[in-house]
């Protein structure tokens, strides 16, 4: 990706990439969330657990990943395969004190 990615950020999508739960919780601050279309999962218990069943647990990828909205929140446009959800998503992050507050997933 040519844009600048804040740490927390790329924190998140290392972890994924390299498919560690561990690191992608951590990411997030205490009281941070997971929006997933609607559905919340706020504060490191909820969001481990909707990481096993929606995320890394589903062995989720990210390919033709693009910045499409710069700054803070930013949004990237990437593409989700896996044994879940496949197909085009957007990803809004919020990041505060070098972690994330949110993660927002729409269409």
């Amino acid at each position: 990706m040519s844009q600048d990615i804040p740490a927390a950020v790329q924190r998140a999508l290392t972890a994924i990439d390299e498919q560690d739960n561990d690191a992608f919780v951590a990411a997030f601050a205490p009281d941070g969330y997971v929006n997933d279309w609607g559905r919340e999962f706020r504060g490191p218990d909820r969001i481990r657990s909707w990481s096993e069943n929606e995320l890394i647990g589903k062995q989720a990828t990210f390919t033709d990943t693009q910045v499409t909205v710069a700054g803070n929140p930013l949004t990237i446009l990437t593409q989700v395969g896996g044994k879940g959800f496949n197909g085009p998503s957007h990803f809004t992050f919020a990041v505060e004190d070098d972690r994330l507050a949110s993660m927002t997933i729409t269409a």
